[in-house]
């Protein structure tokens, strides 16, 4: 069909708008309904995938509260120990890591040759996209809501597709390298300063994290050139296929392909966003750590265990708002800091209800804000949106 229409002189519609471009195409009326069948098969799909991964995080919740011996109405009593200026301290701290991660997608974003035809991406129309961005990737599974950032600097500020993909993988590669520097820190501290019962474990942990996050910041840093020399060196693996090669192949060309889009400059200006953001981050986990009934642990502890959740939480293979394998690093980082094995899942299941709350609340007005700036932008005059 796609051929046909461009012999015709038609120009080829997206994937996902093929069923508008049958009439131009065909006048078949039966090809036409086999199309609608087929989009919805694929709701269909989706729909069991979600429901799949609702499932997952309940089985995978219960699993851990059977395994430590707590029950939801422990984790619900939990929530009226807290003190309302721990409360409000943290949610202070969570409304401020926004702004910071929107100046962070700025920093990314731009590109002086670009917005001489384009609106340039201002913070006060990156934070309602960083907002709603944010809930979408938490709450859908797999992390398949991370895409929706391209969609929505695509539609609220004309970026290209390509270049939207590419400003989401670096900020999670930075994402990743931050949060493994600063538990490679916290392992050097805490088994340093012996604050845990396997003080040495610990410290050795620390030692192999740090070339980890060595490797990953020159990779970042020389950008195309190290993503050749790692496709040269993983040539054996990927020339075989399977599903393992195919990813590695897959995963080297999209990252190529990102640190092309993205100048060293602006590389540069995003990196120095990123440790602001992870430190308010486990600056709110650590300050409801302190309410929930960890109080005896440090900050060095609270980001060893809150260290462990959060890359449990980056994995793909996450479920339905990371339930279950977040709340899994939670309980293995804090028993491992010292923590009662039902303290440790108590607060880890409150703390993460409280965080989907706030997420979800403020994604929500990231959504209405964006579709309040995107209709004020269409009734302006030409003149006007060009100025």
């Amino acid at each position: 069909m796609l051929a046909l229409a461009s012999v015709q002189g038609i120009r080829p519609l997206p994937r996902h708008d093929i069923t508008s471009a049958l009439p131009l195409a065909t006048s078949s009326e039966w090809w036409r309904r086999f199309c609608l069948r087929l989009d919805r098969l694929q709701s269909v799909k989706n729909l069991r995938s979600i429901l799949l991964s609702m499932v997952i995080t309940a089985l995978l919740v219960w699993a851990l509260l059977f395994w430590s011996g707590v029950s939801m109405g422990q984790v619900l009593r939990a929530f009226r120990q807290v003190l309302g200026g721990i409360y409000f301290a943290a949610l202070g701290v969570q409304l401020c890591i926004y702004p910071l991660r929107a100046a962070r997608f700025r920093s990314l974003l731009r590109n002086s040759t670009w917005e001489k035809d384009h609106r340039v991406p201002t913070l006060g129309l990156l934070l309602p996209i960083t907002l709603a961005h944010s809930m979408m990737a938490y709450v859908l599974p797999g992390k398949v809501g991370e895409a929706s950032l391209v969609l929505y600097l695509r539609r609220g500020l004309q970026v290209p597709a390509a270049r939207g993909l590419a400003v989401l993988f670096v900020a999670r590669l930075l994402d990743l390298v931050c949060v493994t520097a600063f538990l490679a820190v916290a392992c050097l501290v805490v088994g340093g300063l012996e604050l845990c019962p396997a003080p040495g474990r610990i410290w050795i942990l620390g030692l192999g994290l740090l070339p980890l996050v060595l490797l990953m910041a020159v990779g970042l840093w020389m950008g195309s050139w190290f993503v050749g020399r790692l496709q040269r060196l993983l040539d054996p693996v990927t020339r075989r296929g399977g599903r393992v090669g195919s990813f590695l192949s897959r995963f080297l060309q999209k990252l190529g392909v990102a640190l092309g889009e993205v100048s060293r400059s602006a590389l540069l200006r995003a990196a120095l966003w990123s440790p602001p953001i992870w430190l308010g981050v486990f600056l709110f986990y650590g300050i409801l750590a302190q309410g929930f009934g960890l109080q005896d642990l440090g900050f060095a502890q609270s980001v060893f265990g809150a260290g462990l959740a959060v890359l449990f939480g980056l994995l793909p293979i996450s479920a339905f708002a990371g339930f279950g394998s977040q709340d899994a690093g939670w309980v293995v980082g804090f028993t491992a800091m010292g923590a009662a094995r039902e303290i440790a899942m108590e607060s880890g299941l409150a703390i993460h209800l409280l965080y989907a709350l706030h997420i979800v609340l403020l994604g929500l007005i990231g959504h209405a804000w964006a579709l309040h700036s995107a209709a004020s932008f269409e009734d302006q005059e030409p003149e006007d949106r060009d100025a």
